[in-house]
């Protein structure tokens, strides 16, 4: 019972070891969280966290937006 006292019941980081920021969207491409909640993710309420958490899945079309080659001059 001793290994009891190491469990901790947390939402782990949703980090996947992507580190790069969208310069647009000012979000993580990795995990799709911005600086803040990157930053502020260890002082995180179990509550905030599962609000970040649920919210993630709605950022990821904001990076999927194709930016450039024929179709973005055809769009002018």
């Amino acid at each position: 019972m001793k290994d009891d006292v190491w469990k901790r019941d947390e939402i782990a980081s949703p980090c996947v070891r992507l580190c790069v920021v969208h310069p647009e969207e000012r979000i993580c491409v990795g995990c799709l969280r911005s600086i803040e909640e990157i930053s502020g993710w260890s002082r995180m309420t179990h509550a905030e966290r599962a609000a970040v958490m649920e919210e993630l899945p709605s950022r990821a079309p904001r990076l999927q937006k194709r930016r450039g080659g024929r179709m973005a001059r055809l769009e002018r």
